[in-house]
Protein backbone atom coordinates (compact mmCIF):
# COMPACT_ATOMS: atom_id res chain seq x y z
CA UNK A 1 0.00 0.00 0.00
CA UNK A 2 1.41 3.37 -1.00
CA UNK A 3 1.68 6.21 1.47
CA UNK A 4 -0.27 9.44 1.00
CA UNK A 5 2.97 11.20 0.04
CA UNK A 6 3.87 8.56 -2.57
CA UNK A 7 0.42 8.98 -4.08
CA UNK A 8 0.79 12.76 -4.08
CA UNK A 9 4.15 12.47 -5.83
CA UNK A 10 2.51 10.30 -8.52
CA UNK A 11 -0.15 12.94 -9.11
CA UNK A 12 2.50 15.68 -9.31
CA UNK A 13 4.45 13.64 -11.84
CA UNK A 14 1.36 13.04 -13.97
CA UNK A 15 0.52 16.73 -14.07
CA UNK A 16 4.11 17.79 -14.73
CA UNK A 17 3.90 16.05 -18.12
CA UNK A 18 1.67 18.91 -19.30
CA UNK A 19 2.75 22.53 -19.60
CA UNK A 20 -0.54 23.88 -20.82
CA UNK A 21 -3.36 24.32 -18.33
CA UNK A 22 -5.95 23.35 -20.93
CA UNK A 23 -4.28 19.91 -21.01
CA UNK A 24 -4.27 19.77 -17.22
CA UNK A 25 -7.98 20.60 -17.13
CA UNK A 26 -8.55 17.83 -19.66
CA UNK A 27 -6.64 15.42 -17.41
CA UNK A 28 -8.86 16.47 -14.49
CA UNK A 29 -12.00 15.91 -16.57
CA UNK A 30 -10.75 12.49 -17.66
CA UNK A 31 -10.01 11.54 -14.06
CA UNK A 32 -13.49 12.64 -13.07
CA UNK A 33 -15.04 10.59 -15.84
CA UNK A 34 -13.14 7.49 -14.72
CA UNK A 35 -14.70 7.70 -11.25
CA UNK A 36 -17.40 5.08 -10.75
CA UNK A 37 -20.77 6.77 -10.28
CA UNK A 38 -21.89 7.16 -6.69
CA UNK A 39 -24.74 4.91 -5.63
CA UNK A 40 -27.92 7.05 -5.61
CA UNK A 41 -28.56 6.09 -1.96
CA UNK A 42 -25.55 8.24 -1.03
CA UNK A 43 -26.76 11.28 -2.97
CA UNK A 44 -28.37 12.79 0.08
CA UNK A 45 -28.33 16.28 1.55
CA UNK A 46 -26.32 14.88 4.45
CA UNK A 47 -23.52 13.97 2.01
CA UNK A 48 -23.52 17.30 0.16
CA UNK A 49 -20.44 19.38 0.88
CA UNK A 50 -21.10 22.90 2.13
CA UNK A 51 -19.08 25.62 0.48
CA UNK A 52 -18.99 24.11 -2.99
CA UNK A 53 -20.48 26.05 -5.87
CA UNK A 54 -21.40 22.85 -7.67
CA UNK A 55 -22.99 19.90 -5.95
CA UNK A 56 -20.53 17.42 -4.48
CA UNK A 57 -21.60 14.33 -2.58
CA UNK A 58 -19.01 12.64 -0.39
CA UNK A 59 -19.55 9.26 1.23
CA UNK A 60 -17.05 7.93 3.77
CA UNK A 61 -16.91 4.47 5.30
CA UNK A 62 -14.57 2.90 7.80
CA UNK A 63 -13.46 -0.56 6.73
CA UNK A 64 -10.76 -2.47 8.62
CA UNK A 65 -9.46 0.70 10.24
CA UNK A 66 -9.15 2.52 6.93
CA UNK A 67 -11.34 5.25 5.51
CA UNK A 68 -12.83 4.67 2.07
CA UNK A 69 -14.17 7.68 0.24
CA UNK A 70 -16.59 7.74 -2.68
CA UNK A 71 -17.88 10.88 -4.30
CA UNK A 72 -19.60 12.46 -7.23
CA UNK A 73 -20.18 15.95 -8.55
CA UNK A 74 -22.37 17.47 -11.20
CA UNK A 75 -19.44 19.56 -12.48
CA UNK A 76 -16.74 17.93 -14.63
CA UNK A 77 -13.67 19.67 -13.24
CA UNK A 78 -14.89 19.36 -9.66
CA UNK A 79 -15.44 15.65 -10.25
CA UNK A 80 -11.80 15.45 -11.33
CA UNK A 81 -10.61 17.32 -8.26
CA UNK A 82 -12.51 15.05 -5.89
CA UNK A 83 -11.19 12.03 -7.85
CA UNK A 84 -7.64 13.24 -7.15
CA UNK A 85 -8.37 13.75 -3.46
CA UNK A 86 -9.89 10.28 -3.20
CA UNK A 87 -6.93 8.75 -4.99
CA UNK A 88 -4.55 10.33 -2.50
CA UNK A 89 -6.37 9.88 0.84
CA UNK A 90 -8.83 7.00 0.44
CA UNK A 91 -7.86 3.62 1.94
CA UNK A 92 -5.73 5.21 4.67
CA UNK A 93 -6.17 5.31 8.43
CA UNK A 94 -7.85 8.30 10.08
CA UNK A 95 -4.49 9.30 11.59
CA UNK A 96 -2.72 9.20 8.22
CA UNK A 97 -5.43 11.41 6.73
CA UNK A 98 -5.38 13.85 9.65
CA UNK A 99 -1.58 14.12 9.59
CA UNK A 100 -1.27 14.47 5.83
CA UNK A 101 0.06 17.65 4.33
CA UNK A 102 -1.70 17.75 0.98
CA UNK A 103 1.10 19.56 -0.82
CA UNK A 104 0.14 18.21 -4.25
CA UNK A 105 -2.62 20.82 -4.53
CA UNK A 106 -0.01 23.61 -4.52
CA UNK A 107 2.56 21.63 -6.51
CA UNK A 108 0.36 20.96 -9.53
CA UNK A 109 -0.78 24.60 -9.50
CA UNK A 110 -4.37 23.68 -8.82
CA UNK A 111 -4.98 26.46 -6.32
CA UNK A 112 -3.80 29.25 -8.57
CA UNK A 113 -5.67 27.96 -11.63
CA UNK A 114 -9.05 27.58 -9.99
CA UNK A 115 -11.59 30.34 -9.62
CA UNK A 116 -11.92 31.58 -6.03
CA UNK A 117 -15.23 29.75 -5.62
CA UNK A 118 -13.74 26.48 -6.91
CA UNK A 119 -10.72 26.99 -4.68
CA UNK A 120 -13.03 27.40 -1.67
CA UNK A 121 -14.86 24.28 -2.79
CA UNK A 122 -11.59 22.38 -2.88
CA UNK A 123 -10.80 23.48 0.67
CA UNK A 124 -14.32 22.47 1.73
CA UNK A 125 -13.77 18.98 0.27
CA UNK A 126 -10.45 18.56 2.10
CA UNK A 127 -12.02 19.83 5.32
CA UNK A 128 -14.94 17.41 4.99
CA UNK A 129 -12.56 14.47 4.43
CA UNK A 130 -10.63 15.44 7.55
CA UNK A 131 -13.89 15.76 9.52
CA UNK A 132 -14.83 12.21 8.56
CA UNK A 133 -11.35 10.98 9.53
CA UNK A 134 -11.67 12.73 12.89
CA UNK A 135 -15.10 11.21 13.53
CA UNK A 136 -13.86 7.72 12.62
CA UNK A 137 -10.79 8.17 14.84
CA UNK A 138 -13.02 9.06 17.80
CA UNK A 139 -15.27 6.09 17.06
CA UNK A 140 -12.27 3.72 16.95
CA UNK A 141 -10.94 5.07 20.28
CA UNK A 142 -14.37 4.53 21.86
CA UNK A 143 -14.43 0.94 20.68
CA UNK A 144 -10.98 0.31 22.13
CA UNK A 145 -11.80 1.67 25.58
Amino acid sequence: MKTINELQDEVIEEFSEFDDWMDKYQLLIDLGNEQPPLDPIYKTDKNLIDGCQSRVWLQADLENGKVTFRAESDALIVKGIIALLIRVVSEHTPDEILNADLYFIEEIGLKEHLSPTRSNGLLAMVKQMRMYALAFKAKMQEQQS
